[in-house]
């Protein structure tokens, strides 16, 4: 069949917009189609969300052209990270690499507007790639020469390659005949940001206490972002607090370790849900992004994995362009699916059992809880297995 563009891409969030990016140099046609207005992609509002990134994150950010729309003032280094089971003062410590990496800190902190206000300024002078939006996906028809994705318009676009990067809530999957995995967790997330004045040390902070989890992501010295995770049904207790209120309660689960505190920032709140993709491919398609992995944001690694989807499938196409082969063809999306599978995985099971363990409130929860702090603190293997998982989440 005729076709009018090589690759349909779902979606232009951050994960769609980086696949993109991955194939600027590539000799194949990209159309996106995006549900939302052009104003909502060029200038994206502040959602209260700040994004952990590895250093791999980085490089490939940079590589792609993306790291370099970032407002340098807006890029916050994460040194290190700390762990607190209760009302307990033991705490999982996770130091900064030794003085012998070249590695600065474990990874750093952008807000998610930031990214997604860079990957927008990346791929907007992009050659091959054309974006239409305020149109959403009817359907998708799939065979083996290729795919149909019909508009709501009533219009159609033939491709040679569908890829679907609508968030974990991805109507596009579905339509592809992609199966997943959902951990609807029933707790809610609220963020919002805080200044204080004790320094933070560009220290994150993990506050597993009963009923509640506090979660402190470290911005400038004095500035940090604060994310509180409660049952849906609790929230409440949360978004109905004066600034006030919050403020004292916040002190108060922190043991006043960042001294006063001061609410500066709305707060967002939005539901928890985690989704992993039965697998990441189909006949001419491909998931990628939050589409194929959704995790729970307590290992902040969301968008370093929909990054690492990017990179993986965008580099298996562009080597296939290059030499002229079929950049669908079931060889080529079966090894996108397997080094993607391979790495994710073992994180999506391993956190959701980790957000269990830490929230359940049982006796023996308590007690396997601090068993695995302390072995995780005194065994360095142990502990150099989960950072290196924290920070060299592999793009190649």
């Amino acid at each position: 069949m005729s076709l009018d563009a090589d690759i349909v891409v779902v979606g232009a969030g951050p994960a769609g917009l980086a696949f993109c990016r991955s194939l600027a140099q590539s000799p194949v046609s990209i159309i996106v189609v995006e549900k939302q207005a052009q104003e909502s992609i060029a200038k994206p509002q502040f959602d209260g969300r700040e994004i952990a990134l590895t250093h791999a994150s980085r490089h490939a950010m940079e590589k792609f052209g993306i790291w370099e729309h970032v407002p340098s003032d807006e890029i916050y280094l994460l040194r290190d990270a700390k762990v607190l089971d209760g009302t307990s003062d033991y705490l999982l410590h996770f130091p900064q690499p030794d003085s012998s990496s070249k590695k600065e800190g474990l990874g750093y902190f952008i807000a998610n507007h930031n990214i997604r206000q860079a990957s927008y300024d990346a791929v907007s002078t992009q050659d091959n790639v054309q974006i239409r939006y305020g149109h959403g996906v009817a359907d998708v028809a799939l065979s083996e020469k290729g795919a149909v994705v019909s508009l709501e318009d009533g219009s159609s676009i033939k491709c040679r390659l569908v890829v679907a990067a609508d968030s974990r809530f991805s109507n596009t999957r579905r339509k592809m005949g992609i199966g997943a995995d959902w951990n609807d967790f029933g707790r809610t997330v609220h963020v919002f940001r805080m200044e204080h004045s004790i320094s933070n040390e560009h220290t994150a902070i993990e506050c597993f206490s009963y009923g509640r989890t506090l979660a402190i992501l470290p911005l400038d010295e004095h500035l940090c972002s604060c994310v509180v995770t409660i049952d849906s049904h609790r929230a409440h207790e949360i978004s109905d607090l004066s600034p006030e209120d919050l403020e004292q309660t916040i002190m108060e689960q922190l043991k006043h370790r960042l001294g006063q505190m001061k609410f500066v920032e709305k707060m967002v709140s939005y539901p928890l849900v985690g989704v992993h993709a039965k697998q990441f491919y189909g006949q001419s398609c491909a998931v990628i992004g939050d589409a194929a992995v959704g995790m729970h944001p307590v290992t902040a690694h969301g968008y370093n994995l929909g990054l690492q989807s990017a990179v993986i499938l965008g580099q298996l196409i562009d080597e296939a362009a290059c030499a002229g082969q079929d950049i669908a063809s079931a060889r080529l999306l079966s090894r996108y699916n397997i080094k993607h599978m391979m790495s994710t995985r073992t994180i999506y099971h391993g956190t959701n059992f980790v957000v269990k363990l830490f929230t359940a409130e049982t006796p023996p929860a308590k007690l396997l809880r601090k068993a695995v702090m302390r072995i995780s603190n005194n065994l360095p293997p142990v502990k150099y297995l989960i950072s290196r998982q924290l920070t060299h989440v592999s793009h190649r």
